[in-house]
C-alpha cells in the first residue's frame, strides 16, 4: 500500500516518463469512491421496506464495488500492484468509473440532498481535471498490445 508521501505513478505509455498522481489526489479520489458508494446504499435503502430495504442498501454498494475493483486495467494504478483480476482496455474501465460516480451523484439528487451533490460534483470535476493524463492513459490502452 503507498504512504501518503509517496506520489502514485501510473505506466507511461510507449516508453514516456511514468505518471504521477499526487496523494492528495489519490486521497481525493478514494473519498469520491467511498462517497460514491455511501450515496448508492443509502439511495438504495430507501427504495425497499423491511429486510428488503437492508439488502438494496448493502447489496448495491457491494456490485459496484466488485465490479469496480474486479475489471481494471493492467498497471493502473500501482496501489494494485499493477495487476487486474479481470483485465480490461481502458475505455471500458473509464466508462466503470464514470458509472459509479455519476451514479453517485445521481443518487444525491434522487435524494435531493443537493449540498452533498454539489460538493461531490465539484470534487468530481477536480479530480478528472487534475487527472487529464492519467485519463488520456486509460484510453490508450489496449487490452492486449501487439
Amino acid at each position: 500500500m503507498l504512504s501518503p508521501r509517496d506520489p502514485a505513478q501510473v505506466q507511461p505509455p510507449a516508453n514516456g516518463p511514468p505518471i504521477v498522481i499526487p496523494a492528495w489526489q489519490l486521497g481525493l479520489c478514494f473519498a469520491l469512491e467511498v462517497g460514491a458508494l455511501l450515496a448508492l446504499g443509502r439511495y438504495a435503502g430507501g427504495l425497499g421496506r423491511g429486510a428488503w430495504s437492508y439488502v438494496a442498501a448493502l447489496g448495491d454498494p457491494a456490485c459496484a464495488a466488485l465490479v469496480w475493483a474486479t475489471f481494471a486495467v493492467q498497471g493502473d494504478p500501482p496501489s494494485r500492484s499493477g495487476k487486474a483480476p479481470i483485465p480490461v482496455p481502458g475505455g471500458p474501465r473509464l466508462a466503470i468509473e464514470l458509472a459509479v460516480f455519476l451514479g453517485g451523484a445521481a443518487a444525491l439528487a434522487a435524494r435531493q440532498s443537493w449540498v452533498a451533490f454539489a460538493l461531490f460534483m465539484v470534487a468530481l470535476v477536480v479530480h478528472h481535471a487534475m487527472t487529464t493524463d492519467r485519463l488520456t492513459w486509460l484510453l490508450r490502452q489496449e487490452l492486449f498490445r501487439r
